[in-house]
């Protein structure tokens, strides 16, 4: 039971660090590319391990500058909103039938 907790601890701390590798406001889009709808997905996905990582690291941000506008936007809030059970709000709950 124990070696399975430490795997299962080191498996958390690799995906962490493989997320975290994607951040905006780490300098990927400086050299002319913009960041786009699914970055503004990707970006809204990963948005509190941005906001942890920024009380740490002043160059990483929640939302990254250098993106395409309306639709970088778009993707942004859809992943803010849907991520964090924005959209089972919606759905009806069904009913057990005695």
């Amino acid at each position: 039971m124990k070696k399975r907790m430490i795997m299962i601890v080191l498996l958390m701390a690799l995906m962490l660090l493989i997320l975290t590798g994607c951040l905006p406001g780490d300098g990927t889009y400086t050299d002319g590319h913009m960041a786009n709808f699914l970055s503004g997905v990707w970006h809204g996905w990963l948005a509190p391990l941005s906001l942890i990582l920024g009380l740490f690291n002043k160059s990483h941000r929640i939302y990254e500058v250098y993106n395409t506008g309306w639709w970088y936007d778009l993707g942004f809030y859809i992943a803010i909103v849907g991520g964090f059970g924005g959209f089972a709000l919606s759905r009806k709950k069904k009913r057990k039938e005695d």
